[in-house]
């Protein structure tokens, strides 16, 4: 059985440099039937939402004008001594059964993993407001998220008393608030807005108030990819709410950040560690690179004898799960936007499968919601509002009347027709 996940894994894996953390890929490259790709040094299309990111966003300021980044070098030994000063118990890695152990909660209850998907968080964020006026909305023992969802997981986390902020973020946000059509030395785009959104809604108030759940034994868990081991880490949020301070304070968005920091489109992130009394930085990026969703690391789902401390866990998918029928230019933006974009499907249904055969071992239920095959509201551009809302209101309407979580592994493969989303 260890074979088959470490298998598993590696498709998973395959997502690799494309994954989409933030932004569809379909709406990404394809805006129209129309469009014609940019040349060479502008290789996303202009799309209006693209051109809006141009316009309405202010230039960064003269202190984030770029650098040139020079990296202190460390070791592959360093690394794996490398932790956060201060706060020892701020992450783990999460391919580690041992190392994940570490962050297990002492608070009993269901357990809820938000994946990543870009725009189509909506979503989820849907799900968790209509589960709240359904009335059977738990309290967590645990909420993970990846990506889109980790910028979910501190509403979930927290519970229906922040359902309004939840609910504006995906009312309110436009592509001006997520990047710049500018390049960098190290990304397609400038991501200098989302930092600064980031920075906005995660406030010290709020993390005092994650930080007095975790006390109670919760977990919130926030999953990005460290480039220099090429291996996923689990952030211990509420630990590092805990520690209070300017500099959790920036660890903790600095981390969101870095877990919705797609390749090659935003920068990567630069978190400060320590190893034997030298200091380095690490670079983070996109939590769906190495993991679509998370619950525990494949070691500990392969093993049958290992147990985990809940009986009920909740997915929530932000896409759905089988792609649509669709005929790729033969150009390379469209083959390999195609490629990734099947790839992340892929991913999030192979890790669904692994999730499932686990739970079955455990006597553990899982029930995952994830974007209705019938949904079929154009997508016209990144952060089209219609779309947003419509899917915000499809996750809100089944989770309110009961019909958006199943106990179900992924629908079997079949030819779909219909055009890109």
């Amino acid at each position: 059985m260890h074979s088959k996940f470490i298998a598993a894994k590696v498709i998973t894996a395959a997502i690799g440099l494309g994954v989409v953390g933030w932004l569809p890929l379909s709406a990404l490259w394809w805006p129209d039937a129309g469009s014609a790709y940019a040349q060479a040094q502008k290789a996303i299309p202009k799309t209006p939402a693209r051109k809006a990111a141009s316009k309405k966003a202010p230039k960064a300021p003269p202190q984030q004008a770029e650098k040139e980044h020079v990296r202190t070098p460390f070791t592959a030994e360093e690394q794996a001594a490398a932790a956060i000063p201060g706060i020892p118990d701020a992450r783990a890695w999460a391919d580690s059964d041992a190392e994940f152990r570490r962050l297990l909660p002492q608070a009993s209850g269901p357990w809820l993993a938000l994946s990543g998907g870009g725009a189509d968080g909506a979503f989820g964020a849907g799900v968790m407001i209509g589960w709240t006026a359904s009335g059977n909305r738990p309290d967590f023992a645990v909420v993970s998220g990846v990506s889109i969802g980790a910028l979910i997981a501190p509403y979930a986390f927290l519970g229906a008393d922040y359902d309004n902020q939840l609910r504006e973020n995906f009312a309110t946000i436009n592509a001006a608030d997520v990047f710049e059509d500018r390049k960098t030395e190290e990304s397609l785009l400038d991501s200098w807005p989302l930092k600064r959104l980031i920075e906005k809604r995660m406030t010290p108030e709020l993390l005092a108030a994650i930080a007095a759940e975790h006390r109670k034994g919760r977990r919130l868990l926030v999953a990005t990819t460290n480039m220099d081991a090429g291996r996923p880490v689990i952030w211990n949020m509420g630990a590092i709410a805990a520690k209070g301070g300017e500099s959790a304070l920036k660890l903790f968005r600095d981390i969101l950040l870095a877990s919705s920091s797609i390749p090659g489109f935003f920068q990567p992130v630069a978190i400060d560690v320590e190893a034997n009394g030298k200091t380095f930085q690490e670079m983070h990026l996109d939590g769906t690179v190495t993991e679509p969703f998370f619950v525990a690391p494949e070691a500990t789902l392969a093993d049958a004898s290992a147990t985990l401390p809940t009986k009920q866990v909740f997915v929530i998918i932000n896409s759905k799960l089988s792609s649509e029928f669709f005929m790729p230019e033969r150009k390379t933006v469209s083959v390999l936007s195609r490629t990734i974009g099947v790839a992340l499907v892929t991913g999030l249904k192979v890790e669904l499968l692994l999730l499932n055969a686990s739970a079955q071992h455990r006597g553990i239920t899982i029930n995952a919601a994830s974007v209705p095959e019938d949904f079929s509201q154009p997508n016209r551009g990144l952060f089209d509002h219609q779309y947003m809302e419509a899917l915000f209101q499809v996750g809100a309407e089944r989770a309110k009347n009961g019909s958006a979580f199943g106990a179900k592994a992924p629908p079997a493969p079949e030819l779909r027709t219909g055009s890109p989303q």
